[in-house]
């Protein structure tokens, strides 16, 4: 790896040569790496010396650092936020679980963006924006998928995830598993431009993190605490930050497979946070952490290297978010943004190759629950209409409406013109209207997990955060679980219900039913797995559910139409206890 200085001459010499047009022939490849639940302060370069992330730190040092850019303050909406450069509400996205997360399908991705473009695209890690095709990300403009399209996922070693829809089994530490992947795509596509997505799951709880990571930090004096009047929890923010730095080790495993290549001056690499942190621990001062509309819920860092393009050290103060990626990185790669919806985004193109460009007035608007908060270059207007100058006050601890009533008016009225436009009819608070979508011919596995599904009757959720949890005490046939589903193709479909049944609760008879067709299958082999997962946390968890192996049990096959209703599936006989738990139902489109 070159050094600073190296990387100083290059560019100088490249610019005064005329050489970076040159060097242009070839558009740049696209590598978006993207942290769960990793706040600003977690990392070396913005000043905590509680841990060290180098690699990431360089990515700043030979490139840019935006100094005020803003996310979400949760995944999904984060997420939906990147891939349209649009505000997560005009998509439909207002939650993290119960098919809220979804993007609208009249949503144009950055991949199909990319894609349309002639590149090879592929994403490797955490979705969060819709599981059935054609929310999974193949259907929307990824050529390549390894990872899980839930909000969170209950172990990271050796856990199931999928590959293109299929089931299959991780390897090792998932963030590891996730990169091996990204990896092996950066090599198989090293001869032609590729946009690769490295959405990390960390570090989000389960804490869990590998022996080698958590050793330095199992016992570590922490210098840097949260500000006083938040609990921090010492054992959380410990896991936490041995997370990031294995974050951070495979950050620079990828840097290094670019160097490996010599892609290294050709690949555009942005590292990004979806959210504030998620605990209360050091993070620079700022107030609000995960779920908050405050400046510490929704600031992010964002580091942008390019070598050649964008001079070492360079720093953007302009306001900025994650609606601002897509105009960005299309501008840099000479990609054309078409078919698209108006982006709320701007591209910070120019002011990373040091023409510098203002823009006055903006606005970044930060929303989750109902609530709204507006950030201006300097001053943020907070969800109860308190006015703070965040230059003076990055702390949030002094109200200055009643002196600056102009300013506090100005956005006031910013936020309701906002709400107006953006909101409108767009924001759903506590149910969600679409239906799962199931059988499309170019994608005829469609997985109904327990996470989309509700429970009738006595049966209970195996932890109350949804996304990673299965069905449990199924004891009556009065009992049921229904998903709202809308069939795309009609035709024979094979029903699978992946379960769990110990030996003394064999025998019962399970329906799946959806109009009036209806298949069903006796349980005649016990399978009563143990629960994994707490022996490697780090910490309790709090709301996830644990995991165990489920089995498929093969209902058979009937015959759908094309229509929306309800899948119902129920137990006409229960001869034990219970009819077992149940992880979720797979539909196959037969050909």
């Amino acid at each position: 790896m070159w050094n600073l200085e190296s990387r100083l001459i290059l560019w100088i010499v490249a610019a005064t040569a005329g050489l970076a047009g040159v060097a242009q022939a070839r558009q740049p490849n696209i590598v978006v790496i993207l942290s769960d639940d990793q706040g600003w302060g977690d990392l070396s370069v913005n000043g905590n010396t509680n841990l060290a992330t180098p690699n990431i730190d360089s990515l700043a040092r030979e490139g840019a650092q935006f100094e005020r850019f803003f996310v979400c303050p949760v995944c999904s909406p984060t997420r939906a936020e990147f891939l349209t450069g649009r505000y997560h509400p005009r998509g439909g996205v207002w939650s993290t679980s119960a098919g809220g997360e979804r993007l609208d399908l009249d949503e144009r991705t950055i991949a199909q963006v990319f894609k349309a473009a002639g590149y090879a695209t592929g994403a490797f890690g955490k979705w969060h924006n819709g599981t059935q095709w054609p929310y999974h990300p193949r259907g929307r403009g990824f050529d390549q998928f390894y990872g899980f399209c839930s909000g969170h996922w209950g172990h990271y070693f050796n856990p199931v995830l999928e590959i293109n829809g299929h089931s299959a089994l991780g390897e090792g530490f998932i963030a590891d598993d996730f990169t091996d992947h990204a990896i092996n795509f950066i090599d198989k596509h090293r001869e032609e431009p590729f946009f690769c997505y490295l959405p990390f799951n960390t570090p989000h709880s389960p804490m869990q993190v590998p022996d080698k990571w958590f050793e330095k930090f199992k016992a570590a004096d922490l210098k840097l605490r949260a500000d006083e009047g938040n609990e921090e929890d010492l054992g959380h923010t410990r896991a936490a930050l041995a997370m990031c730095e294995n974050i951070d080790w495979n950050v620079g495993r990828v840097l290094a497979k670019l160097d490996e290549l010599k892609l290294a001056d050709d690949t555009i690499v942005v590292y990004f946070c979806d959210n504030g942190p998620n605990g209360w621990r050091w993070n620079g001062g700022m107030k609000g952490r995960k779920g908050s509309v405050d400046e510490g819920g929704v600031r992010s860092p964002l580091l942008v290297h390019w070598p050649g393009h964008i001079l070492p050290g360079t720093k953007v103060p302009n306001i900025s978010g994650a609606i601002d990626l897509l105009p960005t990185l299309a501008e840099l790669a000479d990609v054309k943004i078409t078919d698209a919806k108006p982006l709320d985004g701007q591209s910070h193109a120019q002011r990373l190759l040091g023409k510098q460009s203002d823009s006055p007035g903006r606005l970044i608007f930060s929303h989750w629950a109902g609530k709204v908060s507006a950030r201006s270059q300097r001053y943020r207007l907070d969800q109860n209409g308190k006015l703070f100058d965040m230059v003076s006050d990055p702390g949030q601890s002094t109200d200055i409406a009643d002196k600056q009533p102009e300013i506090a008016g100005q956005l006031q009225t910013a936020v309701a013109n906002w709400r107006s436009d953006v909101l409108g009819e767009l924001a759903r608070d506590d149910s969600d209207t679409r239906p799962l979508t199931v059988g499309y011919a170019e994608f005829p596995i469609s997985q109904l997990p327990a996470r989309d599904g509700v429970a009738h009757g006595g049966i209970q959720r195996s932890a109350r955060a949804p996304n990673c949890s299965f069905f449990t005490n199924w004891k009556s046939t009065k009992d049921a679980i229904t998903w709202d589903i809308e069939v795309h193709t009609p035709g024979e479909y094979e029903a699978i219900v992946h379960y769990t049944c110990p030996e003394a609760d064999l025998g019962s008879t399970i329906e799946l039913e959806f109009g009036n067709q209806g298949i069903g299958s006796k349980v005649t082999e016990a399978h009563d797995p143990p629960l994994v997962g707490a022996a490697e946390d780090r910490v309790p968890r709090q709301g996830e559910s644990y995991v165990k192996d489920f089995r498929p049990l093969v209902l058979g096959t009937f015959e759908l139409p094309a229509e929306r209703g309800t899948l119902r599936l129920r137990a006409s006989e229960i001869p034990g206890r219970s009819a077992g738990d149940v992880r979720g139902v797979t539909l196959r489109l037969l050909p």
